[in-house]
């Protein structure tokens, strides 16, 4: 048994007895009483309980559930907040003593002077041992250090106890007994902390049972207060047990001591969270922006990636002046969204490093960065779309005279073939003499000389066909059909002449009369009606060029074909020779002609006539030619003149734009002066708006005249049209950087000389005159300022101007450095310090004491974002308010 009453005795040194010795010595005496033990197995139970349960668990019998040592042990780690060594876990005797005396040993290490309680009557159950070490702990970790005005524990607690009942009638607190009887004094307590809970008036002297009733279920309910007592304990008996009172007093104390420093500690949580709730409002917008942007990019390139294709130049067209009111209606508005999306992102950064906050990082695919790329590939898409557009015309243009062009070779092809094939399946021959059926053959072999004529347009009617084919002509199904019917009609033709053929021959024996001259004419007029058939479909035949080369190469083209009209005229003459040779035998000889060629259909009078209307169309050929020529010299007259207004837009914008990169560098004057030189020389930049607009009529006209390219320039629309919107986007950009230093000024209190100083310093440092510099050049800054630097001191302050870890500092990050050292801020430290205090010096913190302690959207505010909390001593509904304040600062602060 270990004996604590002999280190007690040396320890008090002979002097005046202690309170605590005292109440021990009045213990020994009332240990006895049935009354007093029923009141303070009671009152100690429920104040142990009331600790206990925040592990999770409770004792029922206080000198049985203790005698293992081990609800003693957790007892003490929970209203002490430390650890006591590790407790045996066997059932047997030594196991329970040696646990019982690590409590006992951590109460004495408390500087408790325990008298005459051993571990040995502790595993044993005897309820006055159980009972006074009880009260002993009590004494130390709940009245101990109750003080007021520098008087002892009991004095200070009755003290605090007299001057909280002082304004209420029938309370006199004179001692921890006697008056508390009637119940007035508690009710007194309560009503003076939290009138909204007691209504003092209505209580009586005389009826006591009530009054405490009423104080102790008003306790448990809305204090926290477990009850601790009966009214009928302390009403029935003489005189209450003091212990019980003072431990139940004690428990008020404690709940109400706390008020002021609850309200003190809301109104720093309070300042924090509406700082908070400001920086996460702009959070939410700069989100809301950003997600509408990106949702305005993801609908439209997919109109912009749409490859239907039309069916005719009309409707492309259509799509082509679509394109450019998107290009002067939609877009513009949407290239301010994205520069003030910028602005705002700045902005918020620079108020966040002001309140000490962590750097914002928008959520994944909302990074300015991200915005930047999606609008690159809305720009990609736009000039894909158009050069798409473009092509997309000439295809169709194409396609169109492809299609014109077959349906005019069909014509004659179908023209020429009509009636063939009742000219060969008929039997003429089975009743003509042998001279009309060597006539016959040779008007056959005649046919069979066109048909061979024939199959050039043949094949390139079926070569035009597979063209329209590949080139995907929305009406290639009738093509097709055409065609096809062509090509089976032209293979029946073929089997029909090869039979007429074998006809004429099986009676050519019999046949042997033939007209050479005849024959002759018809073999000669067949190719040459041909030729000039041919001729004729190459005058009519449409074209399209696009520049002056193209149009001259038709030119000469035509100039060769008319130099081969004299030797055709010649075979012309040759052929009606053979025909005048014909009349001249006739006439010599007497013979009597049928009147037509019976190995042809072509007359000297259809050459004359076809010869005549070729040589018509040949000045006509030359006409549409020279008008050609005329629009090509008038395209390349537009060409010169976009190319002029390119080339003076194009070396503006480069110049200003180098000039802006001087000006953000060498600003001079106060920062209110550069504000307002920026805002004049944006004005400047915006009144060469109108050239800008010139330039894009000139590129309409270009586009309407369908002029694809221009040797004259470099430049393109598309190429102006970026670096204009990057000079306006850089103007903005710097504009908003000295808005924000502004913002940096005045917040930190930074002097206007010290701003030139740390812009000289920063511009020394800035080799490349970029605005940023590396991490090399930042650290000689840093030394340069008469900062003595290792390499962890750099690290820290690197992340704190580099947040995002992109290598490069700027000069606002290097302001916010050299001002926020010395600036008073809140911290995460602070903040978890002020909810401590609101939790009543616990872990953790429930919805009921926020709801009570700060303003209603404030407490609704942090419940909403606390975690539950998961430590050992968690409670039903507890909420981590540590975690909560680290993320209020990151994790960096703490």
């Amino acid at each position: 048994m270990v004996d604590y009453h002999a280190a007690n005795n040396q320890s008090s040194g002979g002097g005046p007895p202690t309170y605590m010795e005292q109440e021990n010595d009045w213990d020994r005496d009332l240990l006895l009483d049935p009354a007093w033990e029923k009141q303070q197995r009671k009152t100690f139970t429920a104040w142990c309980n009331s600790h206990l349960r925040k592990s999770g668990t409770q004792i029922d019998n206080i000198e049985e559930d203790f005698r293992d040592g081990l609800k003693l042990m957790l007892l003490l780690e929970v209203i002490s907040g430390e650890r006591l060594p590790k407790p045996e876990r066997g059932k047997m005797r030594v196991h329970k003593i040696n646990n019982v005396n690590k409590a006992l040993d951590f109460i004495a290490s408390k500087g408790v002077k325990l008298v005459s309680i051993g571990a040995e009557e502790i595993v044993d159950g005897n309820a006055k041992m159980t009972l006074g070490m009880i009260w002993t702990i009590i004494l130390r970790f709940a009245i101990q250090d109750i003080s007021v005005e520098e008087t002892s524990a009991k004095e200070g607690l009755l003290l605090w106890c007299q001057r909280k009942t002082a304004p209420y009638k029938n309370v006199n607190v004179q001692n921890f007994h006697i008056s508390w009887k009637d119940g007035l004094a508690f009710n007194a307590l309560i009503h003076r902390h939290r009138p909204d809970l007691i209504d003092y008036d209505s209580l009586r002297k005389d009826d006591p049972v009530t009054n405490l009733n009423n104080a102790f279920e008003v306790a448990e309910k809305h204090l926290d207060i477990p009850k601790m007592l009966d009214a009928e304990d302390i009403v029935g008996t003489l005189r209450p047990d003091e212990k019980a009172i003072m431990t139940y007093v004690s428990c008020f104390y404690h709940a109400f001591s706390g008020a002021q420093k609850a309200e003190t500690a809301a109104n720093r949580i309070c300042k924090v969270l509406a700082v908070n709730q400001e920086n996460e409002q702009m959070m939410e917008d700069y989100e809301k922006l950003a997600s509408e942007l990106l949702e305005w990019i993801r609908r439209t390139i997919p109109w912009l990636e749409n490859r239907t294709q039309e069916k005719t130049v009309q409707d492309m067209q259509a799509k082509q002046e679509d394109f450019r009111d998107y290009r002067c209606v939609h877009k513009p508005p949407k290239v301010q969204e994205k520069c003030q999306l910028e602005i705002s992102f700045n902005t918020l950064q620079t108020k966040l490093r002001l309140s000490n906050r962590p750097a914002f990082m928008p959520s994944e695919g909302r990074m300015v960065s991200d915005i930047n790329g999606a609008w690159h590939t809305l720009e990609g898409a736009e000039k894909g779309y158009e050069e798409w557009i473009l092509s997309e015309i000439r295809r169709l243009e194409r396609l169109e005279h492809l299609a014109e062009k077959f349906h005019q070779k069909a014509a004659i092809h179908e023209s020429w073939t009509d009636g063939k094939e009742a000219m060969l399946t008929q039997k003429d021959y089975e009743t003509s003499t042998l001279s009309e059926v060597k006539a016959l053959l040779r008007k056959h072999e005649a046919f069979e000389s066109d048909l061979a004529a024939h199959q050039d347009r043949v094949e390139q009617i079926a070569a035009i066909a597979q063209e329209l084919n590949e080139l995907d002509y929305y009406d290639s199904a009738s093509v097709n059909a055409r065609c096809q019917k062509i090509c089976d009609q032209w293979d029946v033709l073929g089997a029909l002449t090869q039979s007429r053929k074998e006809s004429l021959e099986r009676t050519e024996k019999q046949l042997e009369s033939i007209d050479e001259l005849y024959l002759e004419y018809a073999k000669r007029a067949a190719p040459f009606n041909n030729w000039m058939e041919g001729a004729m479909e190459d005058l009519q035949d449409m074209f399209i060029v696009h520049n002056i080369e193209e149009i001259q190469g038709l030119i000469t083209a035509h100039e060769q074909f008319k130099s081969t009209l004299a030797e055709a005229n010649k075979e012309r003459e040759a052929i009606q020779a053979i025909q005048a040779e014909v009349q001249k035998i006739a006439q010599s000889n007497g013979i009597k002609l049928s009147g037509s060629n019976p190995y042809t259909t072509i007359t000297p009078e259809s050459i004359d006539n076809k010869w005549e209307k070729a040589m018509d169309m040949v000045p006509q050929r030359d006409n549409a030619l020279q008008d050609e020529l005329n629009k090509q010299n008038s395209n390349d007259t537009l060409r010169a003149k976009f190319a002029t207004q390119a080339n003076t837009v194009g070396a503006y914008i480069q110049a200003k734009m180098e000039e802006i990169g001087r000006i953000s560098i060498e600003m001079n004057g106060t920062l209110e002066d550069q504000l307002t030189s920026l805002k004049d020389y944006q004005t400047t930049i915006m009144s060469y708006m109108p050239e800008i607009n010139t330039l894009e009529g000139y590129h309409q006209l270009i586009q309407e005249a369908l002029i694809f390219d221009n040797q004259y320039t470099s430049y393109t629309m598309e190429h102006l049209r970026v670096g204009w919107e990057q000079l306006l986007t850089t103007i903005a950009r710097t504009i908003n950087e000295v808005e924000n230093q502004i913002l940096t000024r005045d917040a930190k209190g930074i002097s206007q000389e010290q701003l030139y100083e740390y812009r000289a310093s920063f511009n020394h440092f800035d080799k490349k005159r970029s605005g940023q510099m590396v991490s090399d050049d930042f650290r000689a800054l840093l030394i340069s300022t008469g900062n003595s630097l290792g390499d962890s001191e750099f690290a820290r302050i690197m992340s704190i101007v580099d947040p995002n870890g992109s290598g490069a500092v700027t000069f606002q990050a290097f302001i916010d450095f050299m001002s926020r050292e010395t600036t008073d801020t809140d911290t995460a430290d602070q903040v978890i310090a002020s909810f401590k205090i609101l939790a009543g010096d616990k872990n953790f913190i429930t919805a009921d004491e926020l709801r009570r302690e700060l303003p209603p959207d404030q407490a609704e505010y942090c419940i909403a974002r606390m975690a539950p909390y998961t430590g050992p001593d968690a409670a039903p509904g507890a909420l981590d308010y540590m975690s909560f304040s680290t993320a209020l600062y990151g994790e960096s602060d703490l």
